[in-house]
């Protein structure tokens, strides 16, 4: 059958032809145009697991590392400066966009990452011994004595996760304080509209609508402020640690301009933790940023279901952005805050598996870092993007149905909570029962119960009032 022939493997490049190369373990069959080498090549093979890499941005961070890297070992003259130059060119060409397509290695791979490691020193190298001159394969520019030099799959990719995570972060900044803007603004277009609070989904004392937006607005504005002290953790990187934290074949000198290169490159300012083998052993800054992921998450599915939820009670009308069903003509669903609902789920099933990777951390490493890396872009990701759909495609547009507003705060029972200051909680109670087995609205059963006349309850039961934390009104 069709579905069961398609591959769900990690793309290959395609090649009628091979070249051989060599590593640690063998020779291996490598395509002929391909950039990476051996060692991609074998975990190509061993990791056909989700048919999806690492993202792009990881990859982009990676190189920007490798550049960064080989300037520094060209400064402290470990680095032959005709290869040196070599590699710079290979990664800016990467930068630029070219041979991203190398980049093949399945997100699901051996611990640490070190084959994405070795995929992306594969590729410079290739590219740089092309530049110099020679043939894919043919390594003048090796990629682990030249392009990894100095390094470890043990900071480096640690870094690219800090390096990539704050460029994602700091996109998801950009929309989700636009979103809270659009909040703030439709708080003060619907500040005058008094509408029934609910608790426990029932009906409550009075609230207006831009109240209720007032604390999405407030929300959000927690969630960027714990998302700002996230990227800020990020910026500490265990570049130079190499491979447990010792900096073994890494010169001081090395250490120090390698960190300022990648300041130059990112115009950051990324530096050097206090520890570098608290930095190597554990992912704190991942955890605390998925942290602020799952935060920013709870609170869009919390204001996403209380649009679907105004909308079912016809009290708000969202945007008709797509027809909402196959068979029912005219239906029209709240769409893009389902979406949002989705999106949410999917950054917490996310940050549970951040949590146990970083969980996963064993003396002087965590091997775990390639899931970790794989979830917290995602989340960041997707967060961004649905955080300026549900800007541009919901809650700019939305608009509040008054006249069934009205109708139903005039049903609110609730309303009575105003007078337990001047009956007593008991009579008010009784008021509402009453009303509830007569339905007959509440002012109705207080007239009726003559514990009150009009005036008095026209001056108690002022909506709008009720809705004024600390004005006092008195029983006139």
């Amino acid at each position: 059958m069709l579905w069961k022939s398609l591959s769900c493997g990690t793309a290959k490049i395609l090649s009628m032809k091979y070249r051989t190369e060599k590593d640690s373990l063998g020779n291996v069959e490598v395509p002929e145009d391909a950039y990476y080498g051996a060692q991609t090549q074998r975990a190509l093979d061993l990791y056909k697991i989700s048919g999806s890499t690492l993202p792009l941005t990881f990859f982009r961070a990676y190189v920007l590392i490798k550049r960064a890297a080989a300037s520094a070992n060209m400064s402290t003259q470990r680095l032959d400066s005709k290869k040196g130059q070599a590699v710079l060119k290979s990664c800016d060409e990467i930068l630029k966009g070219k041979l991203t397509e190398n980049f093949v290695v399945d997100a699901f791979q051996a611990g640490a990452g070190t084959s994405t490691n070795m995929n992306i020193n594969e590729v410079i190298a290739n590219r740089a011994t092309e530049i110099l001159g020679g043939k894919k394969g043919d390594y003048v520019v090796h990629p682990n004595d030249d392009v990894n030099m100095a390094q470890s799959t043990n900071d480096t990719f640690h870094t690219a996760i800090h390096l990539s995570a704050v460029s994602a972060v700091d996109g998801l900044l950009k929309a989700a304080s636009r979103l809270q803007k659009a909040l703030e603004k439709k708080e003060k277009e619907l500040n005058r509209v008094v509408k029934s609070g609910r608790t426990h989904l029932m009906d409550a004392v009075p609230i207006t609508l831009g109240q209720e937006f007032s604390g999405y607005a407030a929300a959000l504005g927690k969630d960027i402020k714990r998302l700002d002290s996230a990227r800020d953790s990020l910026l500490e990187i265990n570049i130079g640690g190499t491979a447990v934290g010792t900096g073994l074949n890494a010169e001081p000198k090395y250490m120090k301009n390698v960190l300022k290169e990648i300041n130059k490159l990112t115009k950051e300012k990324f530096r050097q933790p206090d520890n570098f083998f608290e930095a190597t052993q554990n992912m704190g800054a991942v955890v605390e940023t998925s942290s602020a992921l799952r935060s920013l998450a709870l609170d869009l599915v919390k204001i996403s279901s209380d649009m679907r939820l105004m909308a079912m009670l016809e009290e708000i009308e969202l945007p008709a952005v797509q027809p909402g069903s196959s068979i029912m003509p005219g239906k029209v669903n709240p769409s893009v805050a389902e979406m949002v609902g989705m999106v949410g789920y999917q950054v917490l099933g996310n940050d549970a598996a951040i949590a146990h990777a970083c969980a996963a951390s064993q003396l002087e490493l965590n091997v775990m870092m390639p899931v970790a890396a794989k979830n917290l872009l995602e989340s960041a990701t997707i967060l961004t993007n649905s955080c300026t759909a549900f800007d541009d495609n919901c809650i700019s547009g939305i608009k509040a149905n008054e006249e069934i507003i009205k109708q139903n705060l005039e049903k609110n029972a609730s309303v009575v909570t105003a007078l337990t200051p001047f009956i007593g909680y008991e009579k008010a109670a009784e008021a509402v029962r009453i009303s509830r087995e007569t339905r007959k609205p509440v002012r109705t059963v207080l007239l009726e119960m003559r514990i009150l006349s009009g005036k008095e309850l026209d001056n108690i039961l002022n909506f709008a009032e009720m809705t004024r934390p600390g004005v006092q009104r008195k029983n006139e």
